[in-house]
């Protein structure tokens, strides 16, 4: 029953973590990459689909990216969509491709974005310390209902402790780089 309850939580941090990582892909560096159009969808026949399902996305020099949509009519609504993500974007169509400069990053703007990266990795932290203390709270059920020892209980405070700071170990790498990218000029 405890094996099962830490290796829950394992897999309920894990995801923490990932999303953390999913969210930081998001914040945008000084250097172009295709994940920074990742999250923006386009109306396409009546539904919001993601811009990678409708158009190639690639990078054509360190702070310029290209979208090449599959269909000709798709030139408006993904240059729409890039221009509605607040992003702060602002796409130059030349025919079927979309060119779209990325302004360079100034020192305050950089700040910025490390107070959200740290606020982003605070979240994350508390999404870990939550399911610690939920996971702590059903050993201390199976402790009152007499279906573990003392002893497994205090075992199993270590052992959810230990889980929980190899998390909040990887959530600080996470920052580290992620800082250590944005300051990059």
């Amino acid at each position: 029953m405890i094996n099962e309850l830490k290796e829950d939580a394992e897999i309920r941090m894990g995801k923490s973590v990932a999303s953390l990582k999913n969210d930081l892909t998001k914040l945008r560096t000084g250097r172009a990459h295709t994940s920074l159009l990742d999250h923006i969808t386009v109306e396409y026949y009546g539904s919001e689909v993601p811009l990678s399902q409708v158009a190639n996305v690639s990078v054509l020099d360190s702070r310029t990216l290209s979208v090449s949509p599959w269909e000709k009519p798709m030139v408006q609504a993904i240059e729409k969509a890039i221009m509605n993500s607040n992003m702060g974007l602002n796409p130059a169509t030349t025919g079927e491709l979309i060119r779209i400069p990325l302004p360079p990053l100034t020192e305050e703007r950089r700040k910025d974005m490390i107070k959200v990266v740290r606020a982003e990795g605070e979240g994350a932290k508390v999404a870990i310390r939550n399911i610690r203390r939920d996971v702590l709270s059903d050993i201390k059920s199976l402790l009152k209902d007499k279906e573990i020892t003392e002893d497994d209980d205090h075992q199993a405070h270590d052992d959810v402790q230990k889980i929980t700071d190899k998390y909040v170990k990887q959530v600080d790498e996470a920052l580290v780089v992620k800082e250590k990218d944005l300051m990059e000029i």
